[in-house]
């Protein structure tokens, strides 16, 4: 669709210019776009090479890449008509690009569209100018070309910010006309112009009433009194009290998170997700959802109950209470779901129509307190009186105590989310969910406490309804509140069997009420309208959990239905889970648990707030400023305490499930990044752990090699980053170092984009490493700036790492000279060096399949290590067949074997510590050390004792140990004669020329090997070659050798000699690490 719709010619670089359009486009008719389209241009960028070369679009565009001039974010580059790129920038402000302050530029001014996500349902995401576009060289981007529909004049220039239009007439709203959108414009265009039917709540319909619906439950007319008879005024406020601290530093809390940022469907489920991670989230997300489920169920037969005691107050039973109960609830739930299908406009219709029932019952009960009935006083009702009042102030704990009464009321409390489970559906969630939760609560709490005060001041405990109970002149000792009204309910007192008054009668408030059935009615309109809710909450937080794709098998759920996006298989699924709890009709154990779910949800909502503060993230910026990150913990702290005071086995069950969850999400790691504070607190956390490592000293105990390793792209080089990997995996720091040369200028959006991704592939296949590429002139320059440059603090390498390398004598002899320049560089810097042998080779890259240039753009599709596990399309050769079998084999377990060290030289302790890490690793284990030692021959078991003691004073355990005491004899003569072969074309031979010729020879190449230094060091030379003998002798078979890496002093050693040493030493030999520490002792053995 973009590229048919781009289509507009490009305009050639003349002063008088008119633009054609395609018949179909817009400039055929200036209405074609439709009102989408209005108020919206477009910028042209158009390189004459490829206007020019427009015949052959394909070979303009192969050209372009190959120049590397064009590079663009996947963002910016909307479509590519023949070689042609257009860049498209739409903008919705009054000021325009075209004149900025005044000024044409294409430099854009702030606007709310650029900051939008892709897939925004508040407006469309529009794209700023990129930094590339205004800041490359005038030969990338050459001319900058407005191509705008109604221009009579087009004009140009090489000033890359000159453009400029003159307009037939002015723009509608001060916007341009535009032509046809984008596939992503026309997409965002469309969510918007569907959006326009969606019913969203304000903050009274949308919050605030269902808060009200859902915390004023049952406990309010039916368990209220009960309360305040077992814990007495007092204390029955000091329980409202507590509950509405929990739940009012909990709406603080959701308050702060919905106003940071804007808050999509899903409600605790998004607000927890979005802040602590897909871990978090992802767990109480399906707990929240399953407690809104079952919590439908638990008010629906709240709500049949009490039908049921009315139908037996008429003995107008059908069957039994239990099956009448489940007949009751399935038909209620029938017609519950219906409504909420019906659609939201609906709920929200039912929802107001319950509260006007639930207010007016309140009403009427506390009208009915002020009315006294003489009728009614023989039930322990006496309207307003201090001696009540003053009897009910303490307890009277009756088989309870103060916890399991607070355990009973909290569930009243709950349901404070019940507007930030439909966050979705609102107008403006960030004004409506802290005004509508928060005054919820406060006028809930209100009325709970009045009703508490109200009942304790007017009925009085016990009561036995007889009517004849009156005070007689013969009983003197009658002390109660109610014998100094006239009542003396002593004898049903002393007998248990009072059947009114505060303690025995739940159905209280309908006898104190001015009209009796008005209370029913607000026990239906309770019931009905929390099960509503949470029918409602429960598919809509199930939706949003789906949607995100956490659990995988559940994403058939996430799709919406109708203009309100209505999940309709949620509901579905809702209504059987809770059809599934109605018919069990026992719901005294699940009722603490639905409890318990709610509160650790209330606990994660609270704990992201001081998650978030504590991470200081410069995210995090509510615009609700009344919340305090210790309060939120207190908060947190405070639910987990009452998850455990009202169930503690439920509350372990929850953790359990929550754990459980979370331990399942963690090892699935989702492919989401929602920039939770997870996050930032660890970032926040290296940040402060990396600066007070760097005001500490090292310590020999705590030594650690720290490899920079000189990989190239992570995967060309498999063997090397295995074995170094396996000792600095949770030891040591890794730094995969790459050197990109070439006389190219450097790209560096192209090494930032391989950064990312290689760091990506390095996660990906469990390597615990740092990428890091630097352009350079050359390798040696480049790795001096990483020498100098990598790492940060104390988390700087402290060990260069190479390949051999193995085709020395192949190439350019310069190389050789940057190779041993490398080596020189490491230890002037105070580095340890290690070269890694393998006599087939490292590099894989050229094999197919293997290497960068061959991997996957997207790292899901990459085989283990960039290998191919099927065999190549192209049969390999048998060089490359070893070559890859021996790239691989430090990715397999090594069974028993050896690792030989031959630690000829003390250089500080490397040598000997880089095989004990090895062998701790669990793919080494079963390999021994056998540790190798230079000696005298008549002095054999000295030494043999003397490096015992010191390997067990270091703690290091070695199989064997072997003093060479012939390390000196003389090597066979045609190994010496091959050596000198090997090296005859790399002699200076100053000797057969003049001196001066000899000098400017050796000026120009300065790798040649001088006579005199040959002569100087045979002995050296010989030691190498007598080392290669002894090797292949004791330990042709050994799965991985450590040697002490030869010296050569700078400046007297050619680069040849030094690298015809290192060949001497380690050819036909298994794989062969060359280690030298930077001699400052890395092992100790005092504690």
């Amino acid at each position: 669709e973009a590229s048919s719709s781009d289509a507009s010619t490009t305009v050639p670089p003349s002063d008088k210019a008119t633009p054609t359009a395609p018949p179909d486009g817009p400039g055929a008719d200036p209405g074609a776009g439709g009102d989408e389209a209005k108020g919206r241009f477009r910028v042209n960028f158009a390189d004459p090479s490829e206007a020019g070369s427009a015949a052959s679009p394909d070979g303009a565009q192969a050209e372009g890449l190959q120049n590397g001039d064009t590079v663009m974010s996947e963002t910016s580059l909307h479509s590519s008509t023949g070689g042609q790129h257009h860049y498209h920038y739409d903008t919705h402000t009054n000021t325009y690009y075209l004149r900025t302050f005044g000024h044409n530029t294409i430099d854009a001014v702030p606007n709310i569209d650029f900051y939008r996500q892709t897939a925004a349902p508040l407006g469309e995401k529009l794209i700023r100018p990129t930094l590339s576009e205004l800041h490359d060289e005038l030969d990338k981007v050459s001319r900058h070309t407005w191509l705008c529909p109604n221009v009579s004049t087009l004009c140009s220039s090489h000033e890359p910010d000159f453009i400029c239009c003159v307009f037939q007439e002015p723009f509608e709203d001060g916007f341009a006309n535009g032509d046809e959108l984008t596939p992503a414009e026309e997409a965002a265009a469309k969510e918007a112009a569907e959006s326009k039917g969606v019913v969203k709540f304000g903050w009274v319909k949308g919050v605030l009433v269902r808060c009200m619906l859902n915390i004023w439950g049952v406990m309010l007319f039916i368990r209220m009194s009960w309360i305040v008879g077992q814990a007495g005024i007092a204390l029955s406020c000091l329980i409202v009290g507590m509950a509405t601290v929990v739940t009012t530093i909990t709406g603080l809390s959701t308050s702060a998170i919905a106003t940071n940022g804007f808050v999509r469907g899903g409600g605790a489920y998004y607000l927890i997700s979005r802040s602590l991670g897909p871990e978090f989230g992802g767990s109480i997300g399906l707990i929240f959802a399953f407690a809104n489920a079952v919590a439908v169920a638990m008010y629906v037969v709240g709500f049949a109950e009490t039908v049921v005691e009315l139908l037996a107050g008429v003995d107008a039973i059908m069957t039994d209470e239990i099956n009448d109960i489940r007949i009751i609830g399935t038909i209620t739930v029938i017609l519950l779901l219906g409504i909420s299908l019906a659609g939201m406009e609906w709920e929200a219709k039912a929802q107001i129509f319950l509260l006007i029932v639930l207010i007016t019952a309140i009403c009427n009960y506390f009208i009915g307190s002020f009315i006294p009935l003489e009728s009614k006083k023989s039930m322990g009702f006496f309207g307003y009186d201090g001696s009540i009042m003053w009897e009910n102030m303490g307890p009277d704990f009756r088989g309870e105590t103060f916890f399991s009464v607070f355990a009973i009321f909290f569930p009243a409390a709950t349901g404070i989310l019940a507007g930030a489970n439909i966050s979705g559906d609102l107008a403006d969630p960030q004004l409506a969910i802290p005004r509508g939760t928060l005054l919820a609560i406060l006028i809930t709490g209100i009325v709970y406490l009045g009703v508490a005060v109200s009942t304790g001041s007017c009925i009085v405990r016990d009561a036995s309804g007889v009517l004849n109970d009156t005070i007689t002149q013969a009983v003197g000792n009658c002390s109660d509140a109610a014998c100094g009204l006239g009542f003396d309910f002593s004898s049903c007192k002393s007998a248990n069997d009072c059947n009114y008054g505060l303690h025995n009668d739940f159905q209280v408030m309908s006898l104190v009420s001015g009209f009796g059935p008005i209370i029913s009615a607000g026990i239906f309109s309770a019931t009905l309208s929390s099960a509503l809710a949470s029918l409602v909450s429960a598919p809509k937080v199930f939706q949003a959990l789906c949607k995100d794709n956490i659990y995988p098998g559940l994403s058939m759920f996430a799709k919406g239905y109708g203009k309100n996006n209505e999940p309709l298989k949620g509901y579905i699924l809702t209504f059987v889970i809770a059809l599934a709890f109605i018919l069990i009709a026992e719901l005294n154990i699940i009722a603490p648990i639905i409890s318990n779910f709610f509160l650790a949800s209330y606990a994660l909502i609270n704990f992201s707030v001081f998650h978030a503060s504590l991470a200081n993230s410069p995210g995090w910026r509510p615009s609700f400023k009344y919340y305090n990150m210790w309060i939120s913990l207190a908060g947190a702290i405070l639910c987990c305490v009452v998850m455990f005071v009202i169930n503690w086995w439920a509350a372990l069950l929850t953790n359990v499930i929550v754990l459980g969850l979370f331990i399942y999400v963690s090892y699935k790691k989702p492919d989401v990044n929602w920039g939770s504070s997870t996050q930032a607190l660890t970032y926040h956390q290296a940040l402060t752990h990396t600066l007070h490592l760097s005001g500490v000293e090292d310590h020999i105990k705590n030594f650690r090699p720290q490899c920079l390793v000189m990989t190239g792209y992570p995967n060309s080089r498999p063997a090397i980053i295995d074995l170094v990997h396996t000792f600095t995996k949770n030891v040591g720091l890794m730094i995969c170092g790459h050197i990109r040369t070439g006389y190219r200028r450097p790209n560096f959006k192209e090494l930032a984009t391989d950064q990312a991704r290689y760091q990506r592939w390095l996660l990906k296949n469990e390597c615990k490493a740092f990428y890091t590429p630097v352009f350079a002139e050359d390798m040696r320059q480049g790795t001096q700036y990483l020498l100098q440059a990598a790492g940060l603090g104390r988390l700087k390498p402290n060990t260069l790492v190479l390949g051999f390398k193995n085709d020395w004598r192949d190439g350019d002899m310069m190389n050789v000279e940057t190779y041993i320049s490398m080596i020189h560089d490491a230890f002037d810097s105070q580095f340890g060096a290690v070269i890694l042998r393998l006599k087939e080779g490292l590099d894989v890259s050229h094999i197919q399949g293997q290497g960068m240039k061959h991997m996957n753009k997207h790292p899901k599709h990459d085989s283990r290590r960039g290998f191919n596990k099927k065999s190549p399309t192209v049969p390999l050769n048998v060089s490359d067949q070893r070559l890859l079998e021996a790239s691989q084999q430090f990715q397999k377990k090594q069974g028993k074997g050896t690792v030989d060290v031959w630690w000829l030289f003390d250089d500080g302790g490397l040598t000997l510590l880089i095989p004990y890490l090895l062998t701790n690793k669990k793919r080494w284990k079963d390999c021994k050390i056998r540790v190798f030692i230079g000696g005298k021959i008549n002095r054999i078991d000295h030494d043999r004792r003397a490096m015992a003691t010191l390997l067990s004073k270091f703690r290091i355990d070695f199989s064997d140990i072997t003093v060479l005491g012939d390390i000196n004899t003389k090597p066979k003569k045609e190994h010496v004669s091959a050596f000198e072969e090997m090296i005859e074309p790399y002699r200076l031979k100053e000797d057969d020329m003049e001196q001066e010729a000899a000098e400017r020879l050796k000026d120009s190449e300065p790798w040649r090997i001088t006579d005199n230094e040959l002569e100087l060091y045979r002995a050296k030379t010989n030691r190498q070659i007598r080392l290669n003998e002894l090797l292949k002798e004791h330990s042709s078979t050994a799965n991985l050798i450590v040697m002490s890496l030869p010296l050569a002093r700078k400046g007297a050693v050619s680069s040849a000699l030094y690298m015809a040493w290192l060949e001497g030493l380690s050819k036909d030999l298994p794989p062969m690490l060359l280690v030298r520490g930077n001699h400052q002792s890395v092992l100790t053995f005092y504690s």
